[in-house]
C-alpha cells in the first residue's frame, strides 16, 4: 500500500489520478490525501507532534479532525512507501529567505525514503509549473526561470505562458474513458515533460542538459541545492521545475 501525500487537495490528485492510469497497475491500492497547507505549515506540525510522530499519524489525526476517513484504522505498518509533494513557494513574505531554505532543506533531509519516514518531492516555484510550456516538446524548457516577486503571480503567469488553454493535454477526467488517439497523446506529453525536467534537473547539478547516467544523480536535496546555488541565493530566482515527471522517472522501473 502507498501513500501520497499532496500540498493541495484539486491540482495535484487530478494530476496523480492520470498518472495512476498511465504508469500504475489496475490493482493497486494506493491512499492519496490532502495536507492543504504548505511545506512551512507541514514542518510546524511536525516539531509539535515530537519524536517519534510520523507522517501517517499525522496526516491520519489531521484529516479525521476534518472529518476525512481516508486514514482511519490505516497504521504507518501497512504503508510500504510515503510519497509526499509540496510546492516551494518560496515568495511566503512570513519567512525569511534564508528560513525558508534551511526548513526545506531539513525536510528533505528528513523524507528521503519512501520505504522510510517519506519521500519528499518539491515544486518550483509551485505545482503551477505543470503548464509552464510551450507547445511540447518544449526545447526552451532548460532557459525558464521566475524571480521571487514573480511568484506571488505565477497561477496567471503560467496560465497566460502555457501553449494550452487547460490542463487537457495531460489529464484524463474522472470517469473518462479515452480514445486510444487521446490515451497515446497524453501518455506522449508526460514523456516528454519526463525528458524536460530530469533534463533541467540533471543540469542544475551537473551543468549537463541531458539524462543522467543512473537515476541516483537526479535526488531532491541535489535539485534543491543546485537551485539555492545557482538560482534562490545570487538572483532570487528559481528554474521553473515539476516534480510530478521527475517523480515518474524514479518511480517507474
Amino acid at each position: 500500500m502507498i501513500l501520497f501525500v499532496f500540498e493541495g487537495n484539486e491540482r495535484e490528485p487530478r494530476l496523480y489520478r492520470t498518472l495512476e492510469r498511465l504508469y500504475f497497475p489496475r490493482e493497486n491500492d494506493n491512499i492519496i490525501c490532502s495536507f492543504g497547507n504548505n511545506i512551512y505549515d507541514l514542518y510546524n506540525e511536525l516539531l509539535a507532534y515530537g519524536e517519534g510522530g510520523d507522517i501517517v499519524s499525522l496526516m491520519r489525526e489531521r484529516l479525521a479532525d476534518a472529518g476525512d476517513a481516508t486514514l482511519d484504522g490505516i497504521r504507518s505498518s501497512d504503508i510500504s512507501e510515503i510519497f509526499l509533494f509540496f510546492d516551494y513557494d518560496f515568495q511566503n513574505s512570513q519567512l525569511s529567505l534564508e528560513e525558508i531554505n534551511r526548513r526545506v532543506r531539513e525536510m528533505l533531509t528528513w523524507f528521503d525514503d519512501e520505504t522510510g519516514n517519506g519521500k519528499l518531492y518539491i515544486n518550483y516555484p509551485m505545482i503551477e509549473s505543470i503548464r509552464y510550456t510551450r507547445e511540447l516538446p518544449d526545447a526552451d524548457y532548460i532557459n525558464y526561470v521566475v524571480s521571487r516577486e514573480e511568484c506571488k503571480d505565477f497561477k496567471h503567469m503560467a496560465r497566460d505562458f502555457s501553449a494550452y488553454n487547460s490542463l487537457d493535454h495531460l489529464l484524463f477526467k474522472d470517469g473518462e474513458v479515452p480514445t486510444k488517439e487521446k490515451y497515446i497523446k497524453v501518455k506522449d506529453n508526460w514523456s516528454y515533460l519526463k525528458q524536460m525536467n530530469v533534463a533541467k534537473a540533471h543540469w542544475l547539478i551537473t551543468g549537463e542538459n541531458s539524462l543522467p547516467v543512473n537515476k541516483s544523480m537526479v535526488n531532491q536535496l541535489s535539485i534543491f541545492d543546485g537551485q539555492v546555488s545557482h538560482f534562490v541565493t545570487p538572483k532570487s530566482m528559481v528554474a521553473i521545475l515539476n516534480s510530478f515527471p521527475i517523480f515518474i522517472y524514479e518511480y517507474m522501473k
